[in-house]
């Protein structure tokens, strides 16, 4: 599925090149180009907000602008939009859907739908290069990095789903889909940026968690952004031997460099951190797991949320069973730990946590 943009004609790709990305323009930038033109400066604010508060898909749709301007704005410049390649809908209401990207790139996003949120799970790269053993993404070559403007209309599309589908709007955003988001740093901040700005989609950044295998120096360069978004670690053992057989991450970003990187971050922005932890049979679901997740979320203020394992082709791991769950989160639970038990959703479609790898 990666090799399609090798069979897009020709002429569109030299067109594309020849064309400036106006969505990597900032506003000055625009008014620059604007004003060399002859046009008032002052186009430059309504076309950023057609951009990214409107979320306009061409030229055309900005209706309060001439023909003439629309026109030439159509000849210099272009607005990559990604597209809905397919969507699949599951039995519990769960949405998977496949974006194809300009260049004929593929990346999966996802509605959850629950009673009172909806939230939209996005990529941030097409394919990863982290190759944890549980995850389907781990198993596909990474391509290249989202733009921030891909990651943005997958937001967008997403929330028109939530409202087509079911009369809701967006209620919460993670950064959960395909890719390490801290390997796309740049990229993934500015598209919070436009989703939570007034000049965007003004969501709160309260709604937003960013999810990381653990990357410690970026986890600190958060916590020197003074960012306002939630993060969450995908830790699944605290034990750096177990950690390490399952995610190769854990190579260069150990246990003690990652709680390192955990107090600096929440010593500089006071937000509790979310553990994740996938709960595999007979690997990570014995009491004695259960201490040393304990201990490790000591370090920090922190929840956890125990997740259900999605079995993947490529790999063995199952979900452990019921009365070890139970057990688990009572040893947590006992602890004054916040646990959160999160079902699958998706799963019939291949939608759920650690499943998305372009099945559709």
């Amino acid at each position: 599925m990666q090799d399609k943009a090798q069979h897009l004609p020709k002429e569109i790709i030299e067109v594309n090149l020849s064309k400036k990305d106006i969505r990597k323009m900032s506003v000055e930038e625009i008014a620059l180009d604007l004003t060399q033109k002859g046009e008032k400066a002052f186009r430059a604010k309504q076309i950023y907000e057609w951009l990214w508060v409107k979320s306009a898909a061409t030229f055309e749709d900005m209706t309060n602008l001439s023909k003439d301007l629309r026109e030439w704005m159509e000849a210099n410049y272009c607005i990559n939009r990604i597209t809905i390649a397919s969507k699949q809908i599951s039995g519990d209401r769960t949405i998977k859907v496949a974006f194809r990207l300009h260049d004929g790139n593929e990346v999966e996003g996802v509605l959850i739908p629950t009673e009172n949120r909806m939230t939209a799970c996005v990529s941030s790269q097409v394919g990863c290069s982290l190759s944890c053993k549980f995850c389907a993404t781990g198993y596909l070559k990474r391509m290249r990095n989202l733009e921030a403007a891909e990651i943005y209309d997958q937001v967008v599309m997403i929330k028109e789903l939530a409202e087509e589908h079911y009369q809701m709007p967006l209620t919460n955003i993670v950064y959960m889909g395909m890719g390490e988001p801290l390997l796309n740093y740049k990229n993934v901040l500015e598209s919070i940026e436009h989703i939570t700005s007034e000049k965007g989609l003004h969501m709160s950044p309260k709604r937003i968690t960013v999810s990381t295998a653990g990357i410690s120096k970026m986890i600190k360069k958060l916590a020197d952004d003074d960012v306002k978004f939630n993060l969450a670690l995908s830790l699944h053992a605290a034990n750096d031997e177990k950690r390490s057989t399952i995610m190769s991450i854990n190579d260069s970003n150990n246990l003690p460099v990652l709680r390192e990187a955990l107090q600096y971050y929440y010593q500089k922005t006071k937000n509790r951190v979310t553990f994740e932890y996938c709960v595999f049979n007979n690997f990570n679901d014995s009491l004695e797991d259960a201490r040393e997740l304990w201990q490790f979320t000591k370090y920090v203020p922190a929840k956890v949320n125990l997740i259900e394992y999605n079995p993947i082709d490529q790999a063995d791991f199952v979900n452990t069973e019921a009365d070890k769950l139970d057990a688990f989160a009572s040893y947590l639970e006992n602890k004054d730990v916040t646990v959160n038990v999160r079902r699958s959703r998706g799963k019939d479609i291949d939608a759920a946590c650690g499943q998305l790898a372009n099945k559709h």
